[in-house]
């Protein structure tokens, strides 16, 4: 039986954070620092079974430009189960509690989706973006259609055009 842990990057455990650390590089053969940065500073949601993470999920803000607005996003990063505890609708419980944030909290939801995460967060609503895909980079906008497929949307309160343009803030490493 597993538990859930709630909570912001300042108030969660260490060992709770390496632990889901330590998930992502098993779950991912690419997880770098960058990507894991990727996932600091917002809320993790965490399930725990006799102190070990066995799922995790974060929600960072990040600001997405669409139609000539700056969109409040709560962008999901770093969302994994452990192995063998897969399919069996962890998942599913991590993403109830980020979607609610996401839905009271920001203009629109956002994540970069792995091929094998399409088909799950396609079947819980989030919507593929279609349009063109970019970055405002610290050389100028530019375009990132090697992107195209993997880039989905929960809509909110903002209207949204997925076949518009959509530009993302700039990080290091996968701006998406």
């Amino acid at each position: 039986m597993h538990g859930l842990t709630i909570g912001h990057t300042a108030d969660v455990d260490e060992s709770l954070l390496a632990g889901a650390r330590a998930l992502m590089d098993d779950a991912f053969d690419d997880m770098t620092d960058d990507d894991w940065e990727h996932a600091l500073g917002g809320i993790h949601v965490l399930a725990v079974e006799d102190s070990a993470v066995v799922g995790h999920a974060s929600l960072v803000q990040r600001r997405l430009l669409h139609d000539g607005r700056a969109l409040r996003t709560g962008y999901v990063e770093a969302v994994a189960v452990r192995a063998d505890r897969r399919r069996q609708g962890l998942g599913g419980e991590l993403m109830d509690v980020v979607e609610r944030y996401v839905r009271g909290a920001y203009d629109v939801g956002a994540l970069g989706a792995t091929d094998e995460g399409v088909a799950f967060y396609s079947g819980r609503g989030w919507q593929v973006w279609r349009g063109e895909l970019g970055v405002l980079s610290p050389d100028g906008p530019r375009a990132t259609p090697d992107e195209q497929g993997g880039v989905f949307v929960l809509p909110g309160a903002a209207p949204l055009d997925l076949d518009g343009a959509l530009t993302c803030d700039w990080r290091a490493g996968d701006v998406w």
